[in-house]
């Protein structure tokens, strides 16, 4: 039997035609449907073909777009939503028409025909199934950035004035002194005025915080004006920010020296100088305003706005209502003080302070009686400063009492050794100042009986020496420890004497020893024998009033010491007149105590001609 091939039958060939048929149908179907979501979805979208250029497009984008939808086939797609504009966009978009990036997504501003501008986030992103193209999909967010804008409006202006807020104030200037801001136009400058209203806080806690809110918002529509009208003569408006509480700001970018931020602060300050009428209520206030104006390059925001807090704080200090500048100088000064304040208590434990002792001589006969001990701070940036430089400081910040209780015992300590290393020569005395807050903060009677009884130095021999207005007024603890002292058998001294309360009734009930006429009496004294022809003639009067308080001194039982003693001719005066001791520069300036060991070998200074 020959073999031979079997084709399929014809029943097998009318299947396999119904399956091709039923798929060709099924594909159609798919078509038809995919075409009427196509056309029907409410998201504006277009194919686009491997060269850019739009395949089809369905009836919301033509909406979008203000055209029919059958007249963008065929028009370039990246030219209908603006993505040749922006180098990164149009390279990112190529990358994905070439399939060599996945997606696109990006937001453009485009321009409708009737003129106005429409928001929208532009996806591009490859077909279904490998098919050549890509899909364009354009969503409308105009609502969702204008619901973004109000919401950026709420946050970033202030609730009760309305003006923009710290954090857009500070976005603002952040901007201004950003390079490209201001190397390619305008002046390169800014200026800045920092306003805080005077006594504000009275009016809130009289009046109430809704009174209060009324008068921030009348305040801010008043520098509103005041901006306005200064920019209508400049090129740009400042802008006017409230920071928080009672403070604004008024900020001007591209400012043209001092002059054009001083005539702002001026108008400002005039402005708020009229009375408010709120709720029945008229309100007088006025305002102090820190005043910055510098090169942008090299400022910082922070920067810039310490310099303005600090110069708002000098306008305050000065009187308030008025407008301070700013001083590079004044602020180098203020921040010498922060550094050394912040490294006062310190410095005693790392032994950075010394004493130096200038001598108090006897007007009689030339003989050296004692010394005073005057601190000095050998500062390892500054140098050596002297005792105006931080004895303030260290009464403000509680480290005079560590600062005194130190120089006590040095000086209690040298006055032993140069007792023991001379015992040919009368002992002299040291003096050594003591603040009100020593008085106060410790315990300055157990204090000086510890350190008398520690160095064996005899109580008479230690002179502790208060100012004029700290001892007049001492009450209480204070004039209790004087008297323990003064029993104990150390001197109680008054110093500057004559420039406080002079009380001199009140002082003969206090346990003081020695009055140190301050050195303004003394250097009034004329000199008898200058040749200057321009030199203001002697005064009598200077003379008068000194002998009365010696005479007047010596009658309640108390020793005087003239300080500031220059010249042979004051010496001599002061000696006529009574004076017992003598200190200043004529006799010694203040020296190491090595320097008083050499003068305690001679002892005797010139006492001058009677």
């Amino acid at each position: 039997m020959s073999g031979t091939s079997e084709g399929p039958t014809p029943a097998a060939d009318l299947d396999r035609s119904a399956v091709t048929e039923s798929d060709h149908t099924t594909s159609a179907r798919a078509g038809r449907a995919y075409r009427s979501v196509f056309e029907a979805a409410p998201l504006a979208m277009a194919v686009v073909d491997r060269e850019g250029l739009v395949a089809d497009a369905n009836a919301a984008l033509g909406s979008l777009l203000g055209t029919d939808p059958a007249a963008l086939t065929g028009q370039v797609a990246a030219d209908l939503v603006d993505l040749t504009s922006e180098a990164r966009i149009w390279h990112a978009y190529r990358e994905v028409l070439r399939g060599r990036q996945a997606k696109l997504r990006c937001t453009r501003r485009l321009k409708h025909p009737d003129g106005h501008a429409v928001w929208v986030q532009v996806t591009v992103a490859p077909l279904a199934d490998a098919e050549p193209g890509v899909l364009l999909s354009v969503a409308d967010i105009g609502a969702h950035r204008e619901l973004q804008a109000r919401l950026r409006h709420l946050q970033m202006h202030d609730p009760v004035t309305r003006l923009p807020n710290r954090t857009l104030f500070f976005e603002r200037l952040s901007a201004a002194l950003e390079a490209e801001s201001y190397e390619q136009s305008g002046t390169g400058r800014i200026g800045l005025c920092y306003l805080d209203v005077d006594g504000f806080k009275a009016v809130n806690d009289t009046l109430g915080h809704r009174v209060g809110d009324r008068l921030l918002a009348a305040v801010a529509e008043r520098l509103t004006r005041v901006a306005d009208e200064a920019g209508y003569a400049r090129s740009g408006t400042p802008l006017v920010a409230r920071l928080g509480g009672d403070e604004f700001a008024l900020l001007v970018e591209d400012s043209t020296g001092t002059e054009q931020l001083a005539e702002l602060a001026e108008a400002a300050l005039a402005a708020l100088q009229v009375p408010f009428d709120l709720a029945g209520q008229r309100l007088s206030l006025s305002a102090s305003i820190g005043v910055v104006e510098r090169h942008a390059a090299g400022t910082t925001a922070t920067g810039l706005m310490q310099a303005a807090d600090t110069t708002l704080y000098w306008a305050k200090a000065d009187g308030k209502a008025r407008w301070t500048l700013f001083d590079p100088e004044r602020n180098a000064h203020r921040m010498t003080r922060q550094a050394l304040s912040s490294t006062l208590r310190h410095a005693i434990d790392r032994g950075e302070f010394m004493l130096d002792y200038q001598p108090l001589v006897a007007m009689e006969d030339g003989r050296l009686r004692g010394v005073e001990a005057l601190v000095r701070w050998n500062h390892p940036q500054f140098g050596v400063l002297t005792p105006n430089r931080f004895i303030g400081l260290a009464e403000e910040d509680g480290s005079i009492v560590p600062l005194g209780r130190w120089a006590l015992a040095t000086a209690c300590r040298q006055a032993r050794r140069w007792q023991l290393d001379h015992p040919g020569e009368p002992p002299i005395f040291v003096s050594v100042n003591v603040a009100v807050r020593q008085v106060w903060d410790s315990d300055l009677v157990a204090d000086v009986a510890e350190i008398l009884a520690e160095t064996g130095l005899a109580p008479h021999l230690l002179q502790l020496e208060l100012t004029e207005s700290a001892v007049m007024g001492s009450a209480g603890r204070p004039l209790q420890a004087l008297k323990s002292l003064s029993d104990m058998g150390v001197g109680i001294a008054i110093d500057d004497f004559g420039t406080g309360y002079s009380n001199l009734a009140y002082l003969s009930r206090l346990p003081v020893s020695v009055l140190k006429l301050d050195g303004s009496f003394v250097r009034g004294f004329q000199y008898e024998e200058a040749k200057d022809a321009t030199a203001a003639p002697p005064n009598p009067a200077d003379e008068v009033i000194v002998e009365a308080m010696i005479q007047l001194a010596h009658r309640l039982g108390l020793t005087v010491t003239a300080e500031c003693v220059e010249t042979s001719a004051q010496a001599t005066r002061l000696r006529r007149i009574g004076c017992d001791t003598g200190q200043g520069w004529l006799y010694s300036r203040p020296v190491p105590p090595d320097r008083i060991s050499e003068l305690l070998g001679t002892q005797t200074y010139a006492v001058g001609n009677p």
